[in-house]
């Protein structure tokens, strides 16, 4: 499905959400946290499109914009969400593989503080 060019993404870093909007609503967000010390990494949790709003590429057009916001950033990116990992796999190109260590580390600072999913 083509990405859709409509869609306003925001990092609501704050609150761990990174947001489509379309037509000024919410369509759908990227749930993560940022592991922690320095340097750390950007983790997907969660991936949910409104219902309203699937099929119009939303969740591929977050992916994306996550993986851009990590690079931007210097860091790296652990995929947890089923979503987010089958991207990746999908777009190597723009998905570089976090190491094994780090992705350790995201699960035990996910299984440490289960409110972050």
């Amino acid at each position: 499905m083509a990405e859709n060019a409509a869609v306003e993404i925001r990092d609501d870093r704050e609150h761990g959400n990174l947001v489509a909007y379309e037509g000024g609503e919410s369509a759908g967000t990227i749930a993560y946290f940022v592991v922690d010390p320095a340097p750390g990494a950007l983790v997907a949790v969660h991936t949910v499109v409104r219902p309203e709003h699937e099929g119009k590429g939303i969740a591929g057009a977050l992916v994306r914009e996550f993986y851009a916001m990590a690079a931007r950033e210097g860091v790296a990116v652990v995929p947890l969400c089923p979503y987010a990992a089958k991207w990746a796999e999908r777009h190597p190109d723009e998905a570089p593989e976090a190491s094994a260590e780090l992705v350790q580390e995201a699960k035990r600072q996910l299984r440490n503080h289960p409110e972050l999913f």
